[in-house]
This record gives structure tokens, C-alpha cells and sequence, in this order.
């Protein structure tokens, strides 16, 4: 695509750019679609390919947990809608699955290009017209819109859904309590005051927390004070 048709690239805070697009459940202005919701967008090289077909499965059962947090699904496939219809029913078949979100008809890349999805390190990653297939993106965006978290990876390699969970509630947990989560973190264990928190304010907050260090300090948070009950 000529370099003057490029998207603005995006980054961690830019507003997620509205589109409108066919999906398996009609056609959505995506910024209708978010409404008050958080929204995981995640894209596909293309349809009926392998680690494709595992990814859509795995995100579809865990859904559920998705939901539960205040937070939609939708994929995106650089195929028709008739491809997306019959490979739904091979992902169900294969991973045991009831795929119920939508998936975007991006057949001529538009939402691709404008959220900068295509694949430019390996240049065999097309289809038979030469056209760049997407890489395995993912966004989460928040409310109002702003984008909170970018993951690319390469066509090679499968995406890791509980990670895609795990950020989710670090991200909405954070929002809530003003803390951040360190290495690792997983719902009930300890979490970071945030920078912003002095050392009194901390006292009233979290009055089981300790300093490490100046700029390092632990706090306990329940399981139950996190986005994952």
C-alpha cells in the first residue's frame, strides 16, 4: 500500500480509530459497537488456517471470563463473510467450542491498514494476489475508547488468551485502586501503591503496605478487590 495511504501509527493512549464493517452478526460502527464496554480486538492472518483456528476456539470458551469483567470480543479475518460462517463451524468442531462474538469481514484490509495489522517482516505472508495477510494483533480499549494495550505477533506463533485476561484485570484492578501490578501478577496477589500515592495518603489506603524501596512499595490487595470476582 502507497505510503501516503498509511493509518497514523497508534500507541498506548491514542483513540481508537472508528470504523464501520460487515461482521457474523451484521454490520457495526465499532465505536456503537465498544458503547460503555471494554473490547478486546484481536485479527487473524486469514481464515482455515491452523494456529488460527486454535486461537478463535480457545478466546470463544473463555468468553465467559471476558464477559464476567465488562469486556466484548471481536476478531477480524482478512476472508468473506461466507469463508468466516463455514470456518466458525470448524472452530466449534475442533475446540468443542460456541463461538458467539463477532468476527470482521476485512477482505480488502481496510480496518487492518488503518489499525497498522499487516505482517512487513516476512514478505511471503501473502495471499494469492500478493496482498499482506495480518498479523496475530491484539488491542484492549478501554470506555472511552483509548487504546490500553498493543500485542503483535508473528503468523508463526499462537497468542496466549489467559495473558490477554491477566492484563485486562491489572488494567481495570489499576483504574480502580491506584496501584500497578509487578512480574507475574495474578489476581490476589500482592500489587505496587502507585507512584502518584504519597506515603500518608498510602497509610489510609493500604494500611498493610510496605516500603521496599522509596520508589517500591507492597501492598496486599484481595482477590476479591480485583476485576477477576
Amino acid at each position: 500500500m502507497a505510503a501516503e495511504q498509511r493509518a497514523t501509527p497508534l500507541r498506548l493512549g491514542s483513540k481508537a480509530p472508528n470504523f464501520t464493517a460487515e461482521t457474523t452478526q451484521g454490520t457495526i460502527n465499532f465505536h456503537d459497537f465498544i458503547g460503555d464496554n471494554w473490547v478486546v480486538l484481536f485479527s487473524h492472518p486469514a481464515d482455515f488456517t491452523p494456529v488460527c483456528t486454535t486461537e478463535l476456539g480457545a478466546f470463544a470458551k473463555l468468553e465467559p471470563e471476558f464477559t464476567r469483567r465488562g469486556v466484548k470480543l471481536i476478531g477480524l479475518s482478512a476472508n468473506s463473510l461466507d469463508s468466516h460462517k463455514e470456518w466458525i463451524k470448524d472452530i466449534d468442531e475442533i475446540s468443542n467450542s460456541h463461538l458467539k462474538f463477532p468476527i470482521i469481514v476485512d477482505n480488502e484490509r481496510k480496518v487492518s491498514y488503518l489499525y497498522d495489522m499487516l505482517d512487513y517482516q516476512d514478505t511471503t505472508n501473502v495471499d494469492e494476489k500478493g496482498v499482506a495477510f495480518t498479523i496475530r494483533s491484539v488491542f484492549v480499549i478501554d470506555p472511552k475508547k483509548t487504546i490500553r494495550l498493543i500485542l503483535s505477533y508473528p503468523a508463526s506463533t499462537g497468542r496466549n488468551t489467559a495473558e490477554v485476561l491477566r492484563v485486562v484485570d491489572s488494567l481495570q484492578t489499576g483504574d480502580k485502586n491506584r496501584i500497578t501490578t509487578p512480574i507475574n501478577w495474578i489476581p490476589g496477589d500482592d500489587v505496587i501503591v502507585h507512584p502518584t500515592v504519597s506515603n500518608d495518603e498510602a497509610k489510609t489506603l493500604f494500611p498493610q503496605f510496605k516500603i521496599i524501596k522509596p520508589y517500591l512499595r507492597l501492598t496486599p490487595l484481595p482477590k476479591d478487590k480485583t476485576s477477576a470476582v
